[in-house]
C-alpha cells in the first residue's frame, strides 16, 4: 500500500474506533442527562379511576427520584385511543410517556382504523402491577349474589345495565363481554369514559351492576356502598378473599386478568427506557408504594421490559381474536 494511501486508511481507522467506543458512553450520557425538563404520563381515562390512581402514585414517587416532576394528563375517550394515538406521536425522548392498562392490546381489533401500531407505535417501558376484575352492585341492589345476577340478566334480557370502567377495549368492558359471551346472559353497557364516572353512576343506582378493578371499586365495597359479587381471576383475590371466582360459580376455567404498565413512544434511545424501567421497578420496591398498592388489589409488576413486550403481543392477539369472534364493536 502506498505510504499517502496507508496513511489515510490508518486515520480513517482510528476515527472509527473512535466513533465505535464512544457509543455506549454516549447512551450512557444520555440516560445520566435524562430528565432535563418535566415529563408528562398520559394516562387514557378520567381522573379517579383505577389507572389515574396508580399512575398519580407511580408518579409521585418516581418523580421524587428522577429529580423532575411527573405531570398526569388524563386525555379519556374511545378506549384509551385518544391518548395512545397522542403518546404515539410525542417526541421519542422519554418526557412523553403512556400509562396503559390491559384493554389497550385489544384496541386494535376494536378501533381497526387507528394511526399508531400497539408494537411498533411503542417501546415497552415496565409492568406496574396486575389485578382481578370485580363485578359489584350497589349496597341497595335486591342482587345479593353472583347466580342472582345471572338469574336475573336471563329472565329479562336486555333489561340489567352494567357500566365497565372506560368501556370500549379495557380490561372491564372485555371481561363483561366474555362472561356474557360464556354464561349465555344479555345485559346492556353503559359507556363511561373512566372507572370514576362509572363508578359514580353504579353508587346512584343509574345502572344495577359495574366490572372494575379493585383499586378504584375496593374504597367503596369496604365503606359497605357496594356488594362484591365475583372477581375474574383464576383464583381469589388477596385484597377480596371472600370473594369467590366467576369460575367457581358460573363459567369453569373463566379468567381474565387486568394490568397496568407504562409505554414511551418507539424511537425513545434504549438507555433512557433502561432507566425509566429501573425507576418504575424503584418506585414498586418502595415500602409506601407496596404497601399502597396491595390495599388496591394490585400485585406489582416483576418483568423486564422484554417480558411485557412479549406479553402485549400476546394480549394483542388473544384479544383481537375473541373481539372478532364476539363481532364487538366500540359503540
Amino acid at each position: 500500500m502506498h505510504a499517502t494511501s496507508r496513511r489515510r486508511w490508518l486515520i480513517r481507522s482510528a476515527a472509527l474506533a473512535l466513533l465505535t467506543a464512544s457509543l455506549p458512553i454516549a447512551g450512557a450520557h444520555a440516560a445520566e442527562a435524562f430528565p432535563t425538563k418535566p415529563i408528562t404520563m398520559v394516562v387514557g381515562f378520567a381522573a379517579g379511576g383505577s389507572a389515574d390512581i396508580l399512575a398519580r402514585l407511580l408518579g409521585e414517587s418516581m418523580g421524587k427520584t428522577l429529580g423532575q416532576p411527573i405531570v398526569i394528563d388524563n386525555r379519556p375517550g374511545a378506549g384509551g385511543t385518544i391518548a395512545n394515538s397522542f403518546v404515539a406521536g410525542a417526541p421519542a425522548d422519554g418526557h412523553t410517556l403512556l400509562f396503559v392498562t390491559s384493554g389497550f392490546p385489544g384496541a386494535a381489533a376494536l378501533y381497526p382504523r387507528l394511526k399508531y401500531d400497539n408494537q411498533k407505535s411503542f417501546a415497552p417501558v415496565a409492568l406496574v402491577g396486575q389485578s382481578p376484575v370485580v363485578v359489584v352492585v350497589p349496597a341497595s341492589s335486591p342482587v345479593r349474589d353472583f347466580k342472582s345476577l345471572l338469574e336475573a340478566a336471563r329472565k329479562a334480557p336486555g333489561k340489567i345495565n352494567y357500566s365497565a370502567g372506560g368501556g370500549g377495549a379495557t380490561t372491564t368492558a372485555l371481561a363483561a363481554e366474555f362472561l356474557k359471551n360464556d354464561a349465555k346472559v344479555d345485559m346492556q353497557m353503559i359507556p363511561y369514559k373512566g372507572s370514576g364516572p362509572a363508578l359514580t353512576a353504579l353508587l346512584s343506582g343509574e345502572v344495577d351492576a359495574g366490572f372494575d378493578i379493585p383499586s378504584s371499586a375496593l374504597p367503596y365495597i369496604q365503606a359497605g356502598k357496594l356488594r362484591a359479587l365475583a372477581v375474574t381471576t383464576a383464583q381469589r383475590a388477596p385484597v377480596l378473599p371472600e370473594v369467590p371466582t366467576v369460575a367457581e360459580l358460573a363459567v369453569p376455567r373463566f379468567e381474565v386478568t387486568g394490568w397496568f404498565g407504562v409505554l414511551a413512544p418507539a424511537g425513545t434511545p434504549p438507555a433512557v427506557v433502561q432507566r425509566l424501567h429501573k425507576e418504575v421497578n424503584a418506585a414498586l420496591r418502595q415500602s409506601a408504594v407496596a404497601e399502597r398498592l396491595k390495599s388496591l388489589g394490585v400485585e406489582p409488576g416483576k418483568a423486564s421490559s422484554a417480558d411485557f413486550a412479549q406479553l402485549i403481543g400476546t394480549e394483542t392477539q388473544r384479544y383481537g381474536e375473541a373481539i372478532r369472534r364476539l363481532g364487538l364493536t366500540p359503540d
